[in-house]
């Protein structure tokens, strides 16, 4: 199809997902908004049922009509948060990214023969008021910044092969909110979101999000008051707390951003930590398993096998749809299971740190393209996103997907092959080094991932044989 054409069929497409979600906007009696939110994946089915399993669809239909622990947490979303923001996000990071805009990704994907993001991570500025420990951003150092005019460009560029999900970190993104905001408004249909320490929102900013309506937040905190504030700072829980309150007060999406190591894994994933979480009006948690990354990297943080194993299990019983936490968790390094692996080198997402470098992942400082002197689709097609586009995935047990941390043989002999070079500006840290480092613990979590990535295997064969007998009695 002609531009044209393509840009007449998206706009009709989006007034018609536009129209039902209004509906559900304002809809307040829950069996009302089922009915709408059924025929809204009846739509999308039709519009979109070739980009995905038709079961896809079903399970979405069904959880609406369990009416259980996630509808309740539709509900209490379309009940809680400003409207412009929930319909912004829909429309954004549903419609725009997790729809029309995969469509247009696998037609560049097939179009360029490289990997193009549906996410991409860019640092704004590498300025930050703190020096967490083990914090990527501290090794950068503090005086880089993309200018607008290079974060419009990421953004314009990165629209045209069909990514609208922006991702930033820093540094303290927050320390160029008046920018960031600029870059919301300029883009209305990407979605963007913010890991911050919090410490920068205030009443003033939050008018302005809710304003824009398509900026979220993942606020850093490693624990309870004493434990945070030994890593981030003393008086940082309360900034952090009420940054949260003034967030929850405005209707604003917001969720946590854990760094998980040996020292702290078990408060972060208590229950009291939790229902704290929850209490504060936190929506989703993302955990990050601690890495070695930097010369002067603490390798005593690194969890144990069993502590993994533990997250493993806790974090997908805090999301369980019986039973499990009001709040949903994500785990970057063990949810491999849902994402088939590593999803870095632009398989679905990458990084650009402060000083223009694009890197396949946030913990991975290596790269040979700067997007201050490539177009964006260049940066892609860099010899080290090839080398991830072929090699991936790099482990067929998704417990172990990361290069570096895992398999720590591939990074190392992709950087070589690449040529690429270390990103790292205050202190270059060779891949080989990066990846010695990682050797003792990818030999020690292999067996143990292994045994459970047997028993995950297991009891999805299972399932799918008691869903198949089912099916087969009702037929």
């Amino acid at each position: 199809m002609t531009k044209v054409t393509n840009h007449i069929v998206h706009s009709l497409a989006r007034k018609e997902v536009e129209a039902l979600v209004d509906h559900i906007m304002t809809e307040h009696d829950p069996e009302d908004r089922k009915k709408t939110l059924t025929r809204l994946s009846y739509l999308l089915e039709h519009l979109f049922g070739d980009l995905f399993e038709k079961e896809s669809f079903e399970d979405a239909r069904r959880l609406i009509a369990e009416d259980g622990k996630w509808m309740h947490f539709v509900n209490q979303a379309l009940d809680t948060l400003n409207p412009n923001i929930v319909k912004t996000a829909v429309m954004d990071l549903g419609f725009e990214s997790g729809f029309y805009g995969l469509r247009a990704r696998n037609a560049a994907k097939e179009k360029y023969h490289c990997n193009i993001p549906w996410a991409i991570l860019f640092d704004p500025t590498s300025a930050c008021n703190m020096h967490c420990v083990g914090c990527w951003a501290a090794e950068y150092g503090h005086t880089l910044n993309l200018s607008y005019d290079t974060m419009n460009k990421i953004v314009t560029e990165g629209k045209e092969l069909g990514c609208h999900f922006y991702l930033m970190t820093g540094g303290e993104p927050l320390v160029r909110k008046h920018d960031i905001i600029r870059l919301c408004r300029e883009h209305p249909d990407c979605e963007f979101h913010a890991f911050t320490n919090g410490t920068l929102i205030d009443e003033d900013f939050c008018k302005e999000v809710t304003e824009v309506g398509n900026l979220s937040f993942s606020i850093s905190i490693e624990g309870f008051r004493e434990v945070n504030d030994s890593r981030r700072g003393k008086g940082d829980f309360d900034k952090v707390m009420h940054a949260m309150d003034l967030l929850r007060e405005h209707g604003i999406v917001f969720g946590t951003s854990i760094c998980y190591t040996s020292k702290n894994i078990a408060t972060v994933t208590s229950d009291k930590f939790l229902d704290m979480l929850i209490d504060k009006g936190a929506w989703f948690t993302w955990y990050f398993h601690y890495m070695p990354v930097g010369n002067d990297a603490s390798l005593d943080l690194l969890p144990t096998p069993e502590q993994r194993a533990y997250m493993v299990h806790r974090v997908r019983e805090i999301r369980s749809v019986k039973g499990g936490k009001p709040i949903f968790a994500m785990d970057f390094q063990n949810d491999g299971q849902f994402i088939d692996g590593c999803v870095a080198g632009a398989r679905e997402y990458c990084h650009i740190n402060p000083n223009g470098d694009v890197e396949p992942c946030v913990f991975i400082h290596y790269s040979s393209a700067n997007i201050k002197d490539k177009s964006l689709l260049e940066c892609l097609q860099q010899p080290l996103f090839r080398e991830y586009q072929e090699k991936q995935p790099f482990n067929t047990n998704h417990l172990r997907p990361c290069p570096m941390l895992e398999n720590p043989q591939f990074l190392a002999a992709m950087v070589a092959k690449s040529g690429a070079k270390s990103t790292d500006l205050q202190s270059p840290e060779s891949a080989l080094h990066l990846c010695a480092k990682c050797q003792a613990y990818a030999k020690a979590w292999q067996p143990e991932a292994d045994k459970l990535w047997d028993e995950i295997e297991e009891k999805k064969a299972q399932e799918k044989n008691e869903k198949e007998a089912e099916e087969s009695l009702s037929n």
